[in-house]
């Protein structure tokens, strides 16, 4: 089976439509998707909107759908700019949309027996996986050889060989991972969205579970029509300015 695997489009409706013609010229079994449908972007009912259309899907909610569906007290933790972005969206999407948003389940679900997805870590939708230390910690409420995580915006594969763990910053513009059998995994594929690697491509993963490979990919899109469409909307301008240097 070929697994789609894309995580924090974060409202960036050309990243995202990019995406979907990538993956329309692949053979592509099952859509998984990590969380952060919204925030950000200034295109929230659009990506909500094709999104829907995909299937067979499996997701997640992101902290940031989390948020726009919480009281005003969610957002404390976020700093201005994301807080501002996750009051406007919460004033644009349509009551059917929030509806959709306050469904998503919340993470870690595993697939098919022998995948896991969770937005941030296993043991906390909200924490950041940065690092060994953080990876180990995860692979210790992992049951399923591969897992995929979201939250970070950066393209990183963590390894469990017999309890070591070991980490690696995925660069460039594609990286395929043949799984070994006694080795676990554990994966983010990077941002579709707001990537933060300073590759200003949307992120994406294909699992292909037959060939026991796991290819990562980069795709371009139209970032300034992205970025005009944030600034239209009255959204901070630091949203649009970081998608020209992948921050």
């Amino acid at each position: 089976m070929r697994y789609f695997i894309f995580t924090d489009i974060h409202s960036n409706l050309q990243a995202f439509l990019a995406l979907l013609r990538f993956a329309k010229r692949r053979k592509i079994d099952h859509y998984l998707f990590l969380g952060d449908i919204v925030g950000y972007g200034a295109s929230p009912n659009e990506v909500i909107d094709h999104l829907r259309t995909l299937k067979p899907i499996n997701m997640i909610r992101g902290n940031h759908d989390k948020a726009v569906c919480c009281d005003l007290e969610s957002v404390q933790t976020f700093n201005p700019i994301a807080a501002a972005a996750i009051h406007w969206t919460r004033e644009h999407l349509t009551k059917e949309n929030l509806k959709y948003l306050n469904q998503l389940p919340k993470g870690p679900e595993i697939i098919h027996e022998h995948i896991t997805i969770c937005h941030g870590a296993p043991f906390d939708e909200d924490y950041y996986i940065f690092g060994e230390f953080d990876a180990a910690e995860a692979f210790l409420h992992i049951e399923t050889q591969v897992t995929f995580f979201g939250h970070t915006h950066f393209p990183f594969i963590y390894t469990d060989n017999d309890h070591i763990v070991e980490g690696t910053f995925l660069t460039g513009n594609a990286n395929e991972i043949k799984l070994g059998k006694d080795t676990r995994y554990l994966i983010n594929p990077g941002s579709v969205g707001q990537p933060r690697d300073r590759n200003t491509r949307a992120a994406c993963a294909i699992y292909d579970s037959e060939a026991r490979k796991i290819s990562l990919f980069r795709v371009e899109y139209d970032i300034e029509d992205t970025q005009k469409r944030i600034l239209d909307a009255g959204l901070p301008a630091a949203l649009a300015e970081r998608l020209s240097i992948g921050i």
